[in-house]
């Protein structure tokens, strides 16, 4: 149940428990003095009768009457006033009719023959005749002394029972609050402060109700934030493996600049030599230009607020001059390249930035190739899928778009360096590398962004000595119905 819910369902049992339990406890009590009024009238008109033959004597109606037996008669429970026909007291065992001497005919002759039942008294009227002629009124009254003390006594219950009610009811309440409320939530302030000071935290339990809901938001942002911390902190040592290791590719040719600048500075070398070391100065400086440009570019591709911009390509066209010179570049490297296209829709493209990917797998391809090795170039379409893919491969070509295959033989690597291969700075095995100058490791991660502000995929895929780079790209149709 929702605690708002459960609140207002509190408050109103609040309001109508009490209710109920005072209206049971006067209906209870209400009986009872039924009951007891019964008896009671019957009890003290007996009284009544036993005085009223003592009482209808003409001869008490006189001044100088002798009023000692009605003394006897009366008590502190038993009063007995006498009154003259005009109203004139005669005789009164009632204290506070002694002060006055006289009382108003209309009060005396007021519900005669009438036993009134009051809340303390029973009262009774009647006069005395002699030859026809009213000698005087009598008056009995019967103080309800038994009856006061139960109603003192039931009142009291009543206001005990009404408290202990109330006392039962505050205390459910406080109870209830106390465990759907206070404790999650004191539980969950708990965890937030222990979380917010990266200390260790215990899962809580989900409740159906407010509270639930909050501590489900607080463990899903938990999760969240973890995740991200992780992230940060992965990110963070990656960016620490990434400087000391591009300080490292940097300090090397920096250090091959100096000795050779060096050289020819305070050397006597021959025309050759003087050309040999400029080129080398030419070729180290070349390499750390492209290794800062390589990470500026992966610093920009990192961006989320970065875009490419996209331009509507023919694919035929487009894909016949992106492959076109691989071949004749491959020979003159000492490799051989087979390229095949069969593309026919459009798509978008950044034409410069996805031949710089082209160019970084097909550049990975020769690194780790063996001298005369062959590479496979080939770019299609699903349906288009060229005979000779097998195993796994074939199986990766499940989506519409075009598909970019790179694909060359060596020894095969795990999947998890399939994985790997696309991380900054991340190299498979550099004794491999045949052109002796190591890469830095950054083309195919900038690869990778590149192809994701394509919302394209590059993946890697090793089978039977053979490693494949897989490039997809989707149809403009596809985008556009998205």
């Amino acid at each position: 149940m929702k605690i708002k819910s459960w609140l207002l369902l509190t408050y109103l049992l609040v309001m109508i428990l009490p209710l109920i339990a005072l209206y049971g406890l006067y209906v209870a009590i209400n009986a009872y003095y039924q009951d007891k009024n019964v008896d009671e009238y019957f009890e003290k008109w007996a009284v009544v009768t036993d005085l009223k033959d003592q009482l209808d004597d003409p001869s008490l109606f006189k001044i100088s009457a002798n009023y000692k037996e009605i003394e006897e008669l009366t008590s502190d429970q038993l009063m007995i006033t006498l009154y003259s026909p005009n109203g004139k007291i005669y005789y009164s065992s009632n204290v506070i009719n002694s002060f006055s001497s006289f009382e108003s005919k209309s009060r005396i002759y007021k519900n005669l023959y009438e036993f009134e039942q009051n809340y303390k008294t029973f009262i009774y009227k009647e006069p005395v005749y002699e030859d026809g002629e009213i000698k005087g009124v009598y008056k009995i009254t019967l103080v309800r002394s038994e009856w006061l003390e139960q109603v003192n006594t039931k009142s009291l219950f009543v206001v005990t029972g009404l408290i202990i009610v109330m006392l039962i009811i505050y205390g459910a309440v406080v109870y209830l609050l106390n465990r759907r409320l206070n404790k999650p939530a004191k539980r969950l302030m708990e965890q937030m402060r222990a979380f917010a000071k990266d200390e260790a935290t215990n899962p809580l339990p989900v409740t159906k109700d407010e509270i639930g809901e909050l501590t489900e938001s607080f463990q899903q942002m938990q999760q969240e934030i973890s995740a991200a911390r992780k992230k940060l902190a992965a990110e963070q040592q990656q960016k620490e493996f990434m400087i000391a290791s591009l300080s490292h590719d940097l300090k090397t040719p920096l250090t091959s600049i100096q000795a050779y600048a060096e050289s020819l500075r305070y050397g006597n070398y021959s025309e050759k030599d003087h050309q040999e070391y400029l080129q080398i100065i030419q070729s180290k400086s070349h390499y750390m230009k492209q290794l800062l440009d390589d990470l500026m570019m992966l610093t920009l591709l990192q961006s989320p607020t970065y875009e490419l911009e996209l331009v509507e390509v023919e694919g035929e066209e487009f894909f016949d001059m992106l492959l076109g010179e691989y071949e004749q570049i491959s020979r003159e490297k000492g490799f051989e390249a087979k390229t095949t296209v069969n593309v026919e829709g459009s798509y978008y493209v950044n034409p410069k930035q996805l031949m710089r990917v082209v160019d970084n797998v097909v550049a990975n391809a020769w690194t780790y190739t063996n001298p005369g090795g062959t590479i496979y170039v080939s770019a299609f379409e699903t349906p288009n899928v060229p005979p000779g893919s097998r195993g796994k491969l074939a199986e990766s070509f499940t989506e519409k778009g075009v598909y970019i295959v790179v694909q060359n033989s060596g020894a095969t690597i795990t999947k998890e360096q399939c994985k790997q291969m696309f991380d900054p700075l991340y190299q498979i095995d550099d004794s491999r590398s045949h052109i002796g100058e190591r890469g830095a490791g950054l083309g195919l991660s900038i690869a990778k962004q590149i192809m994701a502000k394509h919302d394209g995929t590059i993946t890697a895929i090793a089978q039977q000595n053979q490693l494949a780079i897989v490039i997809w790209l989707p149809l403009i149709e596809e985008e556009r119905n998205g």
